[in-house]
């Protein structure tokens, strides 16, 4: 494939991914279609679906979750035009709160509670557990009373549940497990700009350390310009309607973000895993939500997929129209199952890829 100018930082990890053209989830919506990247799902159209617009980490994490301290690593900004962070949901429609800076995410991979607090932790999951134990025994007893109409309510309520007792059960397993030692000091907040390093660092090291097994990361409204130099804002340069000027200022943000997406990869690529490195061991994916955030569209998204068995160094495009279209959701099928589940459909998906 042609080496474009944004893609052109990735040159050196060209054999390691695959890129993508023609993949996205049908969907209309603009900004409120972009919280459906890892989704396919509306969130306003999930409430009668039974995995609602759960994204394909949670999916994931939920099926290789318990193995680590961290089910999943949401990471992300609550700033922005609409909300902060959304790009991941649970199967039950809850947005999973990010967490907001190289600070918060050190303390959680390698700040080990007191024993104090390890106490504390104890107690108050013994006090969760006798809860939700009484708020099963109330829900069991009213299934035996409600329609069907209720009962797929409560069914969905059940569902909840179990969510909390799976995350229950992985705190109780943890609480007084000694985390990682640290490789260096505690880092202090700056702004998004000058910690995106530092966070892509932090996940590789969660993903080494085996703290987890998936990780999201949302370059959000926080992702300054001025912070680079450009004193215009992200959002109003996205509708640069074709203006040379906003288009070079954009293509210099979006340069230093894939820059730092490639020497995250070179970094996984440097750590063993065993007998491979552990970007064969990774899948890495890199996209977007917005097709164009200029026309608003969600159409043929942005997709590079890197690691594991996409180091194939090809440009792939699919059917994107009609009876033979190809939805993202149907590569997501696809990821899950080289982590290792078994299904055949995610969402929206209409098969697996291949």
């Amino acid at each position: 494939y042609e080496t474009t100018r944004l893609l052109k930082p990735l040159e050196a990890n060209r054999k390691q991914m695959t890129v993508y053209r023609g993949l996205d989830h049908g969907l209309k919506g603009g900004h409120f279609a972009v919280h459906t990247f890892l989704s396919g799902v509306l969130h306003h159209e999930s409430q009668n679906r039974p995995d609602g617009n759960v994204t394909i980490d949670q999916f994931i994490a939920d099926e290789v979750g318990m193995e680590t301290r961290f089910p999943s690593l949401t990471v992300g900004s609550e700033g922005g035009i609409h909300g902060g962070c959304q790009i991941a949901w649970t199967k039950s429609g809850v947005r999973v709160p990010p967490i907001t800076g190289p600070a918060e995410l050190f303390e959680k991979l390698f700040v080990s509670d007191s024993k104090e607090r390890q106490a504390q932790k104890a107690e108050e999951n013994q006090l969760q557990a006798s809860i939700l134990d009484s708020v099963l025994e109330d829900a069991n007893r009213l299934s035996k009373r409600v329609n069907r109409e209720d009962k797929q309510k409560l069914d969905e309520y059940f569902t909840s549940i179990r969510d909390v007792e799976k995350r229950l059960e992985i705190r109780r397993r943890w609480v007084d497990q000694p985390k990682p030692e640290a490789p260096f000091g505690k880092p202090s907040d700056r702004n998004t700009v000058q910690d995106l390093p530092l966070l892509y660092e932090l996940l590789a090291l969660a993903l080494q350390t085996d703290s987890t097994r998936v990780a999201t990361l949302e370059i959000g409204g926080s992702f300054l310009p001025q912070d680079l130099g450009i004193d215009k804002s992200y959002h109003g340069l996205s509708h640069h309607g074709n203006d040379e000027e906003a288009i070079g200022h954009l293509l210099t943000l979006e340069t230093y973000q894939i820059e730092h997406f490639g020497k995250f990869l070179t970094r996984l690529a440097g750590i063993q895993d065993g007998e491979r490195t552990l970007l064969d061991s990774t899948a890495v994916l890199f996209g977007s939500g917005m097709g164009s955030g200029n026309s608003h569209t969600n159409t043929d998204l942005p997709i590079v997929l890197a690691g594991g068995e996409y180091q194939r160094g090809e440009y792939r495009k699919v059917e994107a129209k009609g009876s033979h279209k190809v939805p993202l959701s149907n590569l997501f099928v696809d990821i899950a199952r080289k982590m290792g589940i078994e299904t055949e459909r995610f969402n929206e998906s209409t098969g697996v890829f291949s």
